[in-house]
């Protein structure tokens, strides 16, 4: 069934990719992750030192990929330290205009990032990523102080972990205020919010997610189902090659209801994740005329691949 919302839509540009919509209108934003932790192509994860041509080979895929589809990319930076990351922002905002993200599992890494950009002029291309219910004071005035106007809010809700809960989260209650007024407070004008996939099952929860938050906020929504693919062990016994079709198809399971955006784990995946989500852009975009939403733009997978 191809959905669309009664809450008015909000589309966002952040650098050189739009964003949200009813589904049909733009094709699904895919983002590849690069120099995480344990990638090959790192040598020293302190220093932020890696094999350049490497690097710029996967970057490269990613948007010879992104051209011939007509799906949006983006690159998520991942870093460990201050200095890495540092020479991460500074090698992948020269090889490409895609947006990127600033990622980290350590706050004080993710704010030099955003320190950096602000300071290099890169900051209108970049989304922190992310916002979560640990988030610090500093951090909010970290992002409102370098003029960060995009962001990551991951849904995340210890507390009730069904797709309500992720509601609960970002509206907050009467003992705790939700994570979009706290975006509020740190300037973020533009907001993405991550469903929050905690293993494959979660990966039905999230899609409902998806469906809620666009329903109840109108705001571009998605998540990270391949990271949770890539965590089933079993899934070995299927096949020889069930991963790399169940990391295509935990993508498309999220298109179908209503995502805005896949992080799609490891930057290589790009050939495998590609072809598969602009297919479904292409299928959703057909149907989607059906209640009055054309496609926004004629790059568009209904109009490149076919």
């Amino acid at each position: 069934m191809i959905l669309k919302f009664k809450t008015e839509q909000k589309i966002f540009r952040i650098g050189n990719v739009q964003i949200g919509g009813q589904p049909g209108e733009l094709p699904t934003t895919l983002i590849g992750a690069i120099f995480y932790d344990r990638h090959k192509i790192v040598w020293n994860i302190k220093q932020g030192l890696f094999n350049k041509e490497a690097a710029e080979q996967l970057i490269q895929t990613q948007e010879e990929l992104s051209e011939k589809t007509g799906v949006p990319c983006m690159v998520d930076v991942v870093a460990a330290t201050p200095t890495a990351m540092r020479r991460y922002l500074d090698f992948v905002a020269e090889i490409t205009q895609a947006p990127i993200l600033v990622d980290s599992t350590t706050v004080e890494v993710k704010i030099a990032g955003i320190k950096h950009v602000s300071e290099t002029g890169l900051a209108q291309r970049v989304i922190y990523n992310s916002i979560n219910y640990h988030i610090t004071k500093e951090e909010i005035n970290a992002l409102k102080e370098n003029q960060i106007k995009a962001a990551i809010i991951l849904a995340y809700n210890p507390h009730n972990v069904w797709p309500k809960g992720r509601i609960e989260l970002l509206k907050g209650n009467s003992s705790e205020r939700g994570l979009l007024a706290v975006t509020k407070e740190a300037g973020i004008e533009k907001v993405l919010v991550d469903a929050a996939v905690l293993d494959v099952p979660s990966i039905s929860l999230a899609a409902e997610a998806v469906k809620l938050v666009k329903e109840e906020f109108g705001l571009p929504s998605g998540g990270a189902p391949a990271n949770a693919v890539a965590e089933w062990k079993r899934v070995k016994e299927i096949s020889r090659d069930a991963r790399k079709v169940c990391i295509a198809n935990a993508s498309t399971v999220m298109q179908y209801a209503g995502a805005d955006f896949i992080l799609y784990g490891p930057i290589r995946n790009a050939p495998l994740v590609f072809p598969a989500v602009a297919m479904t852009d292409a299928l959703i975009a057909y149907a989607s005329r059906l209640k009055g939403i054309p496609p926004r733009t004629r790059n568009h997978p209904l109009y490149k691949i076919f």
